[in-house]
């Protein structure tokens, strides 16, 4: 809502306690309320349901580019972005997430099993995990598969599936310096089996790369009593931290493709392409943040609300007024990242995507890296 009166600053401060905001979300940074100074929008965000929009488009981001790779540069192209996210991926998690999981004492067979169990879940995949031995223990995802959303499914090709297993599930044995560790996929959910399963299992001998990975689809898991499942400690995950948790899991998906996607593709390739992908999932993904943020509008005021909303859940801080928002930079999706001008556009692109299905008469005017402005065409 917009306050139709101007306040000073002794009431901006009472109402900011009132409506448990701080200043930051309604000022240009650097800038002390004034008489002359309007609040707008002072909302009240629901950020956890504000975290688990924001999860769920990222989600869909990550699933469209591996469709758009696909579609217009084939399955090896598509297999080999698979790869490389899942190998660096696996090198920039696994060991320090076994860590914070507290699962380093255990079997090297049984710990790879129970990460991929406790990480999965956490990110908000279906996941059932069970020990057999110190040596062996099955990881199962049961439909639907995250990674492959809805009907997306029924365009993954095996060999891109399967880059995915030999990206992280093989190389696990490799980071944990037990060279007899291998992974065993035993049924796929993108042959038409009833999930992705498989077990880790450690070897009497040393495996070469090829045998570090293999498929026996003769073998099915035992049935699975979701009562036996090992839970997460409520304490060290508490609500607020497993809604972050399962926001940074797509987050970082997309933060570490988008490079790997350039570096595949060529800039201007990439650009082409990954723009396309990012303008059509902003639209496609409009009406779900539009409910999740209560809009009642179409106009530039709403849209602005639209992005609180949004970087709120990204985990962003923001000053904004009526039709401008100033981002605290870095923004969260671009941390760590080596800002090229053409990830600065693929970042850009699905807010506009967003903008274009909110009112095709608007567009975003990027007066700067973190202010964002919504003008007229």
């Amino acid at each position: 809502m917009r306050l139709n009166k101007k306040v000073d600053e002794t009431e901006n401060e009472a109402l900011l306690r009132r409506e448990s905001l701080s200043p930051i979300h309604n000022y240009w940074i650097g800038e002390t309320p004034t008489k002359e100074v309007y609040l707008y929008a002072i909302m009240k965000i629901d950020t956890s349901n504000a975290t688990l929009v924001v999860a769920d488009f990222y989600h869909s981001w990550l699933t469209g580019l591996v469709l758009s790779l696909i579609t217009h540069k084939g399955n090896e192209i598509a297999a080999k972005f698979i790869f490389k996210l899942f190998r660096y991926q696996h090198h920039k998690n696994f060991l320090p997430g076994l860590e914070k999981l507290n699962l380093t004492d255990l079997p090297d067979a049984v710990a790879a099993a129970q990460y991929h169990y406790f990480s999965n879940q956490l990110g908000g995949v279906k996941v059932e995990y069970l020990k057999v031995s110190d040596k062996k223990a099955w990881i199962r995802y049961p439909p639907p598969r995250w990674i492959w959303a809805g009907t997306a499914i029924c365009a993954i090709p095996g060999i891109v599936n399967e880059q995915m297993m030999r990206g992280w599930h093989a190389h696990n044995g490799v980071s944990l310096e037990n060279p007899r560790l291998g992974f065993v996929c035993t049924k796929t959910t993108v042959g038409g089996q009833p999930g992705l399963e498989g077990y880790y299992l450690e070897y009497d001998k040393i495996l070469t790369e090829d045998e570090r990975l293999r498929f026996s689809s003769d073998e099915s898991c035992p049935y699975i009593d979701p009562q036996t499942l090992p839970v997460l400690d409520q304490e060290s995950w508490p609500e607020i931290r497993r809604s972050k948790a399962y926001r940074n899991y797509a987050m970082e998906y997309i933060r570490n493709a988008l490079p790997i996607f350039i570096e595949l593709l060529g800039e201007k390739e990439a650009l082409r392409l990954g723009e396309l992908c990012a303008l059509q999932i902003g639209m496609q993904c409009y009406d779900n943040v539009a409910r999740g943020a209560g809009l009642r509008g179409d106009d530039q005021e709403n849209f602005i609300q639209l992005l609180e909303f949004f970087f709120s859940g990204s985990g962003d801080q923001w000053n904004r007024n009526k039709t401008s928002i100033c981002v605290k930079t870095p923004i969260r999706i671009s941390k760590n990242l080596d800002m090229c001008r053409t990830l600065k556009r693929l970042l850009n692109a699905p807010l506009e995507g967003l903008l274009a299905a909110h009112n095709r008469f608007l567009k975003l005017k990027f007066n700067s890296d973190d202010t964002f402005s919504v003008v007229k065409r």
